[in-house]
């Protein structure tokens, strides 16, 4: 079996600061025989040069496009536009299997050049319970930044930072908050829960048995909410316009960690566009007072601690790469994603 040829990309988007593999779980794939190229990147949280210790060889910035044909390119946020023709596997978070904004082009360069996404969402055991995500400090960093914002201590533009800084934040406005979780029990919403926790407010915890049958105005009584839910099938929406507009609404403050904006499923379809770095909040609605925190790539703003975590549990897997298990569900999926364009039963090689 030919030896396992991973190309690790450099992030054109300017706010990534992450990566799915740190140095250290490098020369952990390299001593097992995996050959690993590193693409420079200056804004990345690991200096190229620590790559380079282990082993790793070192590349231009995009330069993937002109990889060997079976080099498996890993990221996580979204491609450049260019190449048309995507030919390679590549490993990422796609957001191309929900309706999103330009999700059918994405799978049809995958289609043009006979490539296939593994989409990381879809990286799942046999119960479907995901094997790696950023979730937990997606849920921390959005509710901390909700929190600061709500007691006006919240700066923009945002900058990475260590834990240990944003916690010395919190602690500083520590105090009790109104404050809902959806979603408490998932990975988000327990990063969410310290967070608060952090700063001093013990917030009301809803999970799938409260949003069953979901009390609006319970909800709508308090100041802060963050919504850690990300779902995969129809769910009645836990905000609406209709809500935003209740005169009584004590709700000040929501943080969408999940920023789902764009699809059909998206549980708090009140907005159309995420907020950024540049602009972290967004008011929705000026009497009485709503703002919104909606940031799709929060754990980026601890980049250091959030890229640790998740390259401890994506290695092992890369370790078992060509093994069916759960890169052959992400396949499958994707498979399914592209007879759903209507390209037949026809699957695209593998490179």
């Amino acid at each position: 079996m030919t030896a396992l040829h991973l190309w690790l990309r450099h992030e054109t988007r300017t706010t990534e600061r992450r990566t799915p593999l740190v140095p250290s779980d490098a020369r952990r794939l390299i001593e097992s025989g995996v050959t690993l190229t590193v693409e420079d990147s200056p804004q990345r949280v690991c200096p190229t040069e620590d790559y380079a210790a282990v082993g790793c060889h070192i590349a231009e910035p995009g330069s993937w496009v002109t990889a060997p044909r079976d080099a498996v390119i890993v990221g996580l946020k979204e491609l450049p536009d260019e190449p048309a023709a995507l030919i390679h596997r590549h490993v990422l978070f796609g957001h191309a299997y929900k309706g999103q904004p330009g999700a059918s082009a994405l799978l049809r360069r995958f289609l043009a050049g006979g490539g296939t996404l593994l989409d990381l969402e879809y990286l799942v055991d046999d119960t479907g319970r995901r094997l790696v995500a950023f979730g937990y400090w997606a849920g921390y960093v959005g509710a901390a930044l909700a929190l600061l914002h709500h007691r006006g201590r919240l700066t923009a533009p945002l900058r990475p930072t260590s834990k240990e800084e944003l916690d010395e934040r919190l602690r500083a406005v520590a105090g009790e908050a109104r404050a809902l979780v959806i979603g408490a029990l998932g990975r988000s919403g327990r990063g969410a829960r310290v967070a608060l926790g952090v700063a001093g407010a013990d917030p009301t915890c809803w999970d799938l048995a409260e949003t069953r049958d979901l009390d609006r105005p319970a909800l709508l009584d308090h100041e802060l909410l963050v919504n850690t839910v990300l779902t995969t099938s129809p769910v009645p929406p836990f905000l609406t316009d209709q809500d935003l507009d209740d005169p009584g609404r004590r709700l000040r403050t929501v943080c969408d960690v999940t920023a789902d904006v764009g699809s059909p499923l998206n549980l708090l379809p009140v907005y159309d566009t995420p907020t950024d770095w540049d602009h972290p909040v967004r008011r929705l609605r000026e009497e009485p007072v709503l703002d919104l925190i909606a940031i799709d790539n929060l754990p980026s703003l601890l980049p250091l601690e959030a890229s640790g975590d998740f390259s401890a549990a994506l290695t092992p897997l890369l370790l078992d790469f060509e093994v069916d298990g759960a890169w052959g569900r992400c396949r499958e999926r994707f498979d399914a994603a592209v007879r759903e364009l209507g390209a037949g039963e026809g699957k695209p090689s593998d490179g």
